[in-house]
């Protein structure tokens, strides 16, 4: 009897796989930021997903496919860096805690250029209805990995646009990239000019 107790005490507490307040904080960010995108968009109208403040800004919709191709390019990246060997060495190179990441994030006071392959105008999905589809599916999906995984993911330490991070961090990424683009949404509809209907 106390063989297999012993066994499972081992593996809830394996060397290198998450803790269970970085499994709940990931978890519970990731549900917060897709909550938050799907309220905000729900009952906006065509005219009001497709408006533009002017030429160069961006619509929701055009917010929405970002959104949603990101999340697509940030999961490969984190695939793509989970498929290598562990890297801890490299561990030093990682400049920011979780904390800072997602505040630097999500400050909309400091504007970036996304990259272009995931700029709205070379987007794959044809409308909002697909992006959202895509975003819930991917979203969905990480929720499921960050509860069960077992992967050291705090020793795959990846290089990224935005700076050296753990395959973690990535996951918090995404979520904090979402709520960035969600509050510019909200902007967007906050402008005097945004449609009615």
């Amino acid at each position: 009897m106390l063989l297999p107790l012993l066994f499972v005490l081992a593996f809830a507490n394996a060397p290198g796989t998450l803790s269970k307040k970085e499994r709940k904080f990931a978890r519970e960010h990731l549900r917060e930021t897709k909550k938050d995108l799907l309220q905000a968009v729900s009952k906006l109208s065509e005219t009001q997903l497709k408006w533009k403040a002017s030429p160069e800004k961006w619509s929701v919709e055009e917010c929405v496919k970002h959104i949603a191709a990101s999340e697509q390019m940030m999961w490969q990246t984190m695939e793509n860096g989970l498929s290598q060997a562990p890297n801890p060495e490299k561990r030093a190179e990682i400049k920011f805690t979780d904390e800072q990441l997602i505040k630097g994030v999500q400050d909309r006071t400091s504007k970036f250029q996304a990259p272009e392959p995931i700029q709205p105008r070379n987007s794959p999905f044809q409308n909002t209805a697909e992006a959202l589809q895509s975003f819930k599916t991917n979203r969905d999906k990480a929720i499921r990995y960050v509860k069960d995984t077992q992967e050291d993911l705090r020793n795959h330490v990846i290089n990224f646009p935005v700076g050296v991070m753990d395959a973690y961090q990535m996951i918090l990424l995404m979520s904090a990239h979402c709520n960035r683009h969600t509050q510019q949404i909200r902007e967007v509809m906050a402008d005097p000019n945004f449609p009615k209907e």
